[in-house]
């Protein structure tokens, strides 16, 4: 009876143990520097909001974490390299909602945003601005869209997908007009194009505008928030403005490959909820024109579901084509 209880009990030890590593990964977790994916270029808003978190995060975890900007295709590219990583808790994604926005632009991703992620927080939501070359003698949205009405006009983004792109769409689908699309590889470029007067505007994250705006570089028409920001409390909003639903919420948030356990997901969640208390991280936040976005992970993976579905409707309702 004795020799068979051990047998028993040996046999259930070795048929448990593939699940051995993965836990014991989760307890040692970080056991190495953290590769931290942005999939859009040095300079973009989810890249300075990103580092802004990222270094306090990696001396609360005790690790490095090394920061690669993986642009192209509407952040795309950079994802994809999250979601076929090893879910061990050793490569995140930084990302935005062009994230839940990808599905609706290219219908042959290799992956799935709600499937092959853990959402695991939401920095906050950024308003994005529209913006125009005080040049262009346009100083409110409205004479904007009269003059877009009219003639040929021209909007540039951080590529094809990102959010500088779907809110313009958004605004350019509520006011009625139509404009030339012109895509680049990130947000920096695509403002020196608006900024010379060759591109005629843009809608970008207020992270990367408002350097430019203070100085009177470019001129701020209106935020594509339901609510003012309040980085720049006297400017409208697109809805103000006379414009309905041509809103548009920026997350920027952390997620992790799909299959990473749930200890480090958790875990994660805790810390940077600590990193997002801290005086100066909230300061620093404000400053970029950050606003408050609390979610669970839970929570957060549900509204990314939701927001692909919608986005998927939308360009089908509107019968917008991209190439």
């Amino acid at each position: 009876m004795t020799t068979r209880r051990k047998f028993l009990l040996w046999s259930g030890a070795v048929l448990a143990t593939p699940a051995l590593p993965r836990i014991a990964s989760a307890q040692k977790w970080p056991a190495r520097p953290i590769r931290a994916i942005v999939p859009f270029t040095a300079g973009s808003t989810i890249d300075v909001i990103g580092r802004i978190v990222l270094d306090p995060l990696s001396a609360a975890l005790g690790q490095p974490i090394v920061v690669e900007n993986r642009g192209g295709a509407g952040g795309s590219i950079g994802t994809a390299l999250v979601a076929k990583a090893e879910p061990d808790g050793h490569t995140i994604l930084i990302h935005a909602s062009a994230h839940s926005a990808a599905p609706a632009v290219y219908p042959n991703l290799p992956y799935d945003p709600a499937r092959d992620f853990s959402a695991v927080i939401a920095f906050g939501s950024v308003p994005n601005v529209v913006v125009i070359s005080p040049a262009k003698g346009i100083k409110t949205l409205k004479e904007l869209v009269e003059a877009a009405r009219k003639g040929s006009f021209t909007f540039a983004s951080a590529g094809v997908g990102s959010a500088t792109h779907w809110a313009a769409e958004r605004l350019r689908l509520s006011a009625g007009f139509n404009a030339v699309h012109v895509p680049f590889r990130g947000g920096p470029e695509a403002l020196a194009e608006v900024m010379t007067g060759r591109v005629d505007f843009m809608c970008i994250g207020i992270t990367s505008g408002l350097s430019f705006i203070r100085p009177g570089r470019l001129l701020p028409l209106a935020v594509s928030t339901r609510t003012r920001s309040s980085a720049l409390p006297d400017l409208p909003t697109t809805i103000e403005a006379g414009y309905p639903d041509s809103d548009y919420t920026f997350w920027n948030g952390m997620l992790a490959p799909a299959k990473t356990p749930r200890a480090i997901v958790n875990r994660l969640h805790a810390e940077m909820q600590k990193v997002l208390r801290e005086p100066a991280v909230i300061e620093k936040l404000k400053l970029q024109g950050v606003e408050p976005m609390p979610l669970t992970p839970a929570e957060f993976d549900a509204l990314i579901a939701k927001e692909v579905q919608s986005n998927i409707a939308l360009v089908k309702a509107a019968g917008l084509k991209f190439n």
